[in-house]
């Protein structure tokens, strides 16, 4: 299944707004407890970082192929 990007756009921060929410509403000391890679609000935190700039570098290899695939 593919995902356009207009689509991932709006999908990828309503993800992780929900898991941020999430481990909000599961942990008793959300900010301070997520320091151990152990607990899953660890890496909700790590979700808004991680897709942008996964679906920023996939756009950079795209253009870089668009761009330099006639040279």
């Amino acid at each position: 299944m593919f995902l356009s990007l207009p689509t991932l756009t709006v999908l990828v921060p309503l993800l992780s707004l929900a898991g941020i929410f999430y481990s909000a509403s599961v942990e008793e000391n959300f900010p301070q407890g997520c320091t151990s890679t152990a607990s899953v609000c660890f890496y909700s935190l790590l979700l808004p970082i991680t897709l942008p700039v996964y679906v920023f570098f996939h756009l950079w290899t795209w253009m870089g192929l668009k761009l330099f695939r006639h040279n």
